[in-house]
C-alpha cells in the first residue's frame, strides 16, 4: 500500500504526526488495510487526529 491508497484526510493526519506515521509504515500490509478501514467511519478532522494517534498509543496494530 502506498500513500495514493491512503484517503486524503488519513494522510494528511499521519503527515502531521511523525510516530504514528512510522507506525503506520512498520505494520504489515494486511493490518494496514484494517486500519484504513476504519478511518472509513471518521466524521471530523478531531475523530481523524484520535484515530491517528490511537497508532502511537495502541498496542493493538
Amino acid at each position: 500500500m502506498n500513500t495514493r491508497d491512503l484517503p486524503l484526510g488519513f494522510g494528511m493526519a499521519l503527515a502531521q504526526n511523525e510516530p504514528a506515521m512510522k507506525k503506520f509504515e512498520s505494520l504489515s500490509e494486511s493490518e494496514k488495510m484494517a486500519f484504513v478501514e476504519k478511518t472509513h467511519s471518521v466524521n471530523s478532522k478531531s475523530e481523524m487526529q484520535a484515530l491517528v494517534d490511537s497508532l502511537v498509543h495502541s498496542s493493538a496494530f
